[in-house]
């Protein structure tokens, strides 16, 4: 790893926002779930969430390769647990949805803590996700068509998220950053994948890195990682 690409990975990773997130629920086509996950990358989420209740469409978590190895995505079984992690960080939790109450999503303020839900391919969301989300919002339209697809509606809402965000310049905020020790933790993991899979498996720590992006271990750390 170069020294210029380790850079850009500490920049890209202390811009990152923990507190908005998209939520799937039971999206099932992988190109969709390619096309959220590197428009979640490119907005700076950590991590999405999403209500796959069976193992087949855990794989689809797999999907995007490239922009996947940034984004975590966390399974849920149902929507009840999805929320239930959601509000546990503190969240507002807004839902896609076609109704009387339903707000312009431009009109909400998304630089508080926020997840976003969005419903699958053929049913939308969930009765459910809608009576347990704090508000409903939707995308204005005025042609014959009522509904986006999911990655063009994710793409449009994560956008407006950051444009709001930047105004706040909450990606150039310390106290908004992830955790030093998952800032490690993914820059071990990124830039040195085959020695953080050794290490994993033996049950070692990550050394330090220094700031090349090079690592930094004693003699005993070495000798264990060769130890068969």
């Amino acid at each position: 790893m170069s020294p210029e690409r380790y850079q850009k990975i500490v920049a890209v990773l202390k811009a990152r926002q923990p507190d908005l997130t998209l939520c799937l629920e039971e999206v099932h086509k992988p190109n969709n779930v390619s096309a959220v996950i590197r428009s979640a990358d490119a907005v700076g989420l950590h991590k999405i969430h999403a209500v796959w209740p069976n193992e087949k469409m855990r794989t689809l978590s797999h999907t995007s390769a490239g922009a996947r190895n940034w984004v975590e995505v966390e399974t849920h079984n149902t929507i009840e647990q999805a929320y239930q992690a959601l509000k546990a960080q503190g969240m507002q939790i807004l839902v896609t949805n076609l109704s009387d109450t339903a707000v312009d999503f431009r009109e909400v303020d998304y630089t508080k803590p926020t997840a976003i839900v969005l419903g699958g391919e053929k049913d939308g969301t969930s009765k459910m996700a809608v009576e347990m989300a704090d508000q409903d919002i939707i995308v204005p339209m005025v042609g014959m068509v009522q509904s986006l697809n999911v990655s063009v509606a994710s793409a449009l809402i994560l956008f407006e998220a950051q444009r709001q965000r930047q105004n706040q310049d909450m990606y150039n905020n310390p106290t908004k950053q992830l955790s030093d020790r998952i800032i490690h933790k993914t820059l071990f993991e990124r830039g040195h994948p085959v020695l953080a899979k050794v290490a994993k498996r033996k049950g070692l720590p990550y050394p330090e890195l220094d700031d090349a992006g090079q690592i930094v271990a004693d003699s005993n750390w070495w000798a264990e990682m060769q130890r068969r």
